[in-house]
């Protein structure tokens, strides 16, 4: 292994440990209570250490959504360009789904204890949508690239990005039963199918309005 791998490796051994150490503490004495210089101090790092992996407390604990773009992204950028665009982002979704159901036990704990966070703190919720938000607004750049459309302007790019999402949020969400790993996997598969039964073939390849 080459000296980057290894510089890498580290990194990323300390930005989970940071992760973990706060959920940890998230879970043990609440969120709001819960400070930078506490987590720092589990981990045996500075403060300054903590934020060269995460700008903020709230940054940390959306870390799902970054892993979750960035798959969806490499997804898309390797499917051919000719795909129907909501084709792709099925693709997409199915990328983060399988990333899930090969999560190790430590990941799959990491998982839960995430959710648990956000649903004893509905602010945090709140900012999830946010960077939900974000997500889309990038997803649907893409595929107006694909469509040779400006994203700006061409509101098809945003509805098809729009019900890919949609169905990511009810496989994540509705209705829930267990909340164990396998159960939100399960469903998030169900929701994909029916979602592509719902649609008619061709309705993401009609050209933009005006």
């Amino acid at each position: 292994m080459t000296a980057v791998g290894l510089r890498e490796r580290k990194k990323e051994k300390t930005r989970l440990a940071i992760l973990d150490a706060a959920l940890d503490l998230f879970l043990e004495q609440g969120y709001e209570s819960t400070t930078v210089e506490q987590i720092a101090g589990v981990v045996e790092i500075s403060p300054r250490t903590f934020f060269r992996y995460f700008t903020s407390k709230d940054d940390l604990v959306l870390w799902f959504h970054d892993h979750g773009e960035e798959i969806m992204m490499a997804t898309l950028a390797d499917r051919p360009q000719d795909e129907p665009p909501f084709t792709a982002l099925m693709h997409a979704l199915r990328a983060v789904l399988s990333d899930m159901e090969d999560s190790t036990p430590e990941e799959t704990a990491r998982f839960l204890k995430l959710r648990r966070v956000l649903d004893a703190n509905p602010r945090l919720i709140g900012q999830s949508v946010a960077r939900g938000a974000e997500t889309e607004r990038r997803l649907a750049e893409v595929v107006a690239a694909r469509r040779g459309t400006d994203p700006d302007t061409d509101q098809h790019s945003h509805l098809i990005v729009a019900f890919a999402m949609s169905t990511l949020r009810v496989g994540f969400e509705c209705p829930r039963r267990d909340g164990t790993l396998p159960e939100v996997t399960n469903r998030m598969a169900e929701t994909i199918e029916l979602a592509e039964r719902s649609l008619q073939p061709g309705w993401d390849l009609q050209p933009p309005v005006g």
